[in-house]
């Protein structure tokens, strides 16, 4: 087994040289640290995570927290986070909470107890949680939001989501939708619910009246999706197009629209918005706005592997496929 005495040999330095580029230590020349690292990737050298815990002070963890109700959410995220990880060589300690969070101060306190990760990853509706930004505050353990709108310490991405709902708002009046429904994100998410404040900016723009009945509260679920995609097409006037502020829902939306007899697009057109594998798999491919999921969750682990920098900003696409299109007749 490669060792950090046969690291040492190759790169012809000494072993404490070694332990100080591993654990990313100061005060080592640009060409010491090169050759050191060019010697650990010819051996394949792991260094012991133990070892370096002791030489560093660190644990070598991150930890996920989340309470987000949306599957391929949260998975891009990870995917993301945890490939950084590996090649940093820390681990993504993954920990769900339930919706109403109640929990969540617990699960934070065992893990400090048990591993003191870190850092913690938040996403939202977690990232908007002021008490527990003022928790983690007060065990002084490094924080990394996504979408993150109330102010606090640490390091937050910002994420475009009023332009994104004004861009799917845009993309629907061009086909000549003027009856469009939209269903809402829950009210915790605070940074989601700037989709529909962006989505009332294209209506005005276009002059098109704001029907408060068009609006309906979702659950960020496919179960959710279906309920209010009912209570929309049940209007005495129904929409001929409906935004759904998320993937599951939208999903849902267009098992409802195929189980009563709707054709999707030529009777409805339907948008969702995050871009998670299903979207591209459904019957027809649900048209979306892409967020750089594992791009972000790259990010995040930067931040709080090799500290804060300026936040990238990320640019959220609007993917056009078959489940929108003209409005009917």
């Amino acid at each position: 087994m490669t060792s950090i005495h046969h690291v040492a040999a190759l790169a012809k330095v000494s072993i404490k040289t070694v332990s100080r580029v591993v654990n990313d230590a100061p005060n080592v020349s640009a060409e010491l640290r090169e050759r050191v690292q060019a010697a650990v990737r010819e051996l394949g050298y792991r260094p012991n995570q133990s070892a370096r815990r002791l030489a560093g002070g660190r644990s070598f963890m991150i930890a996920y927290l989340y309470s987000n109700p949306a599957p391929g959410y949260i998975s891009g995220i990870q995917s993301g986070a945890a490939a950084r990880c590996r090649e940093l060589g820390y681990h993504l300690v993954v920990e769900p909470i339930s919706p109403g969070g109640e929990e969540r101060f617990d699960v934070l306190d065992r893990l400090v107890a048990a591993l003191r990760p870190d850092g913690v990853l938040l996403v939202p509706p977690l990232s908007d949680d002021a008490a527990m930004l003022a928790r983690l505050a007060e065990l002084r353990l490094p924080c990394a939001r996504i979408a993150g709108s109330v102010v606090g310490a640490g390091f937050n991405i910002h994420t475009p989501e009023r332009a994104a709902g004004r861009m799917v708002a845009d993309h629907l009046i061009a086909h000549g939708h003027r009856r469009i429904g939209i269903i809402t994100p829950p009210a915790k998410h605070r940074s989601a619910l700037r989709r529909v404040e962006g989505f009332r900016d294209g209506l005005a723009a276009a002059a098109v009246p704001v029907d408060e009945s068009l609006f309906v509260d979702g659950g960020f679920t496919f179960g959710s999706g279906i309920a209010a995609g009912e209570a929309l097409l049940a209007l005495p006037e129904p929409p001929s197009a409906i935004f759904a502020t998320n993937d599951d829902m939208a999903l849902g939306v267009l098992t409802l629209a195929h189980q009563i007899g709707l054709r999707v697009p030529e009777d409805l057109s339907v948008v969702g918005f995050d871009d998670t594998p299903a979207s591209l798999t459904s019957w027809p491919p649900l048209t979306t706005v892409r967020q750089p999921l594992e791009d972000m969750g790259r990010a995040v682990i930067d931040a709080l592997a090799n500290g804060p920098e300026d936040a990238p900003e990320f640019l959220f696409t609007l993917m056009e496929r078959a489940s929108s299109g003209p409005k009917p007749g």
